[in-house]
């Protein structure tokens, strides 16, 4: 009877397996993995339980630093793969919100073509007896050689937004705060260029995108700073009392060759195109030229995932691979790097709305750090000249020190970009790069003439996932 009982049970689990859907598999496999990762043995399983929760898939904690002055997001994300013989696709979506009360949610689709390759087979040439066949350099690592695409609907919703006027002699007497909903749909496709010999060495990808974009502006009164439409009009504030909805177009061209065993560099030239179909006021192109060094001082490594456009950026590995483990390696990383950043725009300053413009100080609209001692979106202005040097070296497992130094400027009309006039900054502190977790860093922030500035923030996307699409 017994044998009778345990044969029908195998039979109705076996059966259930077999009507198992995909969705029902992941859900069911990831369930396996936290339970797995969450065994209490000592405070340290706190972190490998933590740690599925963050980054698995289906389903994860979704965390990270809304933009500056707008708090940090807390949510879900759900992400899903499928690989046929030519494409590697990943989809995600997600939504996040801040005590704050402002929010952000979006799907991100990639997709990789992998076409079958055709086979080469070659015979080995002669070599004398006993010689061995030379080894491929571990930093000869080229970009991945097939087209991705990536698609996208976000919208993100922000309390708190400073503007202090345009220029870069601006005073914190002009500090004004404003609320802004922006919504992006839109793409990009990176095509990596490696047929050519010489272009495979460079590491040379194309990339275009296009982008439409709809901003609403909003007053935010009872904040320790007036809501902007109390102290600046169209005049000192182009486009604030109108925002068209815009296409926005971009082609560039980005080469990564890594030179000898400790120089990498990243080179991106870029043009962006901003149309306003309903008023030729609000039409303007752009330039960038990023030119970014960095110099390994142990040697060129992969140790650490990079950020990729070859997932999404709610995932730390591709094709719903395993994330990193979280290291525990005793064996020491340091950069030196320096970059130096130039943007243009070719039009009038005061045809091109202040919320598309770039912005220096603290952190920008994207999170990203630049003459730190300063407020958040300090110094704004159509164009901008930054220089950037920064020193990083591991300490303790995924903990490490950095230290930046920046000198940079705004300004109003293209003849004024140049070394004169510079603001200067420095940063000290620390970071964290724990497998897939979203890296974070603590800095303190002095050196410039208004005081000085602690920043914390933590990357709303997953180490190794690619970026979410840029807001200005």
């Amino acid at each position: 009877m017994r044998r009778t009982v345990a044969v029908l049970l195998w039979l109705v689990s076996a059966a259930a397996v077999a009507q198992e859907n995909w969705v029902h598999a992941d859900f069911r496999r990831e369930g396996e993995r936290i339970r797995d990762a969450c065994k209490m043995y000592s405070f340290m399983s706190v972190a490998y339980c933590a740690y599925p929760l963050l980054t698995d898939h289906p389903m994860h904690i979704a965390v990270g630093s809304l933009p500056p002055q707008n708090g940090f997001g807390l949510g879900l994300a759900y992400v899903a793969t499928r690989n046929t013989e030519n494409w590697r696709l990943s989809w995600s979506v997600d939504a996040v919100g801040a005590t704050s009360a402002s929010w952000r949610a979006g799907g991100y689709l990639t997709l990789i073509h992998t076409p079958i390759q055709p086979i080469h087979v070659t015979m080995p040439s002669s070599t004398t007896p006993g010689e061995q066949p030379p080894k491929p350099k571990k930093h000869e690592v080229l970009v991945h050689p097939f087209t991705v695409f990536n698609l996208y609907a976000q919208a993100i919703s922000l309390n708190t937004v400073n503007y202090f006027g345009l220029g870069n002699e601006t005073s914190l007497a002009g500090a004004s705060v404003f609320g802004m909903t922006q919504t992006i749909v839109g793409g990009n496709v990176t095509k990596p260029v490696f047929e050519v010999p010489a272009l495979r060495k460079l590491n040379l990808s194309l990339f275009a995108e296009m982008n439409g974009r709809f901003v609403s502006l909003r007053d935010e009164h009872g904040q320790s700073a007036p809501s902007i439409e109390t102290i600046y009009n169209d005049a000192t504030a182009p486009g604030l009392s109108s925002q068209p909805g815009v296409v926005q177009f971009g082609q560039g061209v980005r080469i990564k060759p890594v030179i000898g065993d400790h120089l990498e560099l990243n080179y991106a030239a870029s043009l962006q195109e901003f149309v306003a179909p309903s008023s030729s006021q609000d039409t303007f192109e752009r330039w960038l030229v990023d030119l970014n060094h960095t110099f390994y001082l142990y040697g060129f490594t992969e140790s650490a995932p990079k950020t990729t456009n070859m997932t999404g950026p709610n995932e730390c590995a591709p094709s719903g691979q395993k994330c990193p483990e979280i290291s525990r390696s005793r064996n020491l990383n340091g950069s030196i790097g320096v970059r130096f950043l130039v943007s243009e725009t070719m039009n009038s300053a005061f045809k091109v709305p202040f919320y598309f413009q770039p912005t220096l100080g603290g952190q920008d609209i994207n999170s990203f750090l630049s003459l730190s001692s300063y407020q958040d979106y300090r110094f704004r202005a159509p164009n901008y000249l930054l220089l950037q040097e920064t020193f990083e070296h591991s300490i303790w497992g995924p903990f490490g020190v950095k230290f930046m130094a920046d000198q940079g400027r705004v300004a109003v009309e293209r003849s004024d970009v140049g070394f004169s006039h510079l603001k200067h900054s420095f940063a000290a502190g620390l970071t964290l790069r724990a497998g897939g977790f979203p890296m974070v860093q603590m800095m303190f922030a002095w050196g410039g003439s208004e005081g000085h500035h602690n920043i914390f923030n933590m990357n709303s996307s997953l180490l190794g996932g690619g970026a979410r699409p840029l807001l200005d």
